[in-house]
């Protein structure tokens, strides 16, 4: 895909302030510290068909029904940081899903690695079987200990 932060979204970005929670004493309830990033995917001129489908599949829990994709900073005590924040979360989400997987690549099992695995449960199975026939001989004493108690 083509680099989503080479791309000016600035334009197609609509902000919103509004009051946050949280800290920052009297100030939260005096400044709209909060800002909310819209973005219409479905109208955006600088993606393409392909990438809005992308957005759309990949990012459609944070899309709204009007089709708005939004992003929400309230972390800062500034506005203005809280602006930066949401532009840069919004540009990592686009790159995300717009980045399409390797696929995995199947591979088979090397002798050596197959080898030590069998190995490992001859031994594992040599402990239970020892294991197993002490508690039978260890049973097998009480009883005839109880058996000669009589």
């Amino acid at each position: 895909m083509i680099n989503i932060g080479a791309r000016d979204f600035e334009r197609e970005l609509q902000f919103q302030a509004s009051r946050s929670g949280g800290a920052g004493g009297q100030n939260v309830n005096k400044v709209n510290s909060k800002v909310e990033l819209r973005f219409h995917v479905e109208n955006s001129e600088l993606l393409t068909e392909e990438e809005k489908a992308l957005v759309l599949e990949k990012l459609a829990n944070r899309i709204n029904g009007e089709g708005y994709l939004q992003v929400v900073c309230q972390t800062e005590r500034s506005q203005f940081k809280n602006k930066e924040l949401c532009v840069e979360r919004f540009k990592e989400l686009l790159r995300q899903a717009t980045t399409r997987q390797k696929k995995r690549t199947a591979t088979k099992a090397t002798r050596s690695s197959v080898r030590r695995r069998l190995e490992g449960k001859k031994k594992q199975a040599e402990k239970n079987l020892t294991a197993a026939s002490e508690a039978i001989f260890r049973r097998s004493i009480k009883a005839l200990q109880g058996w000669l108690l009589r």
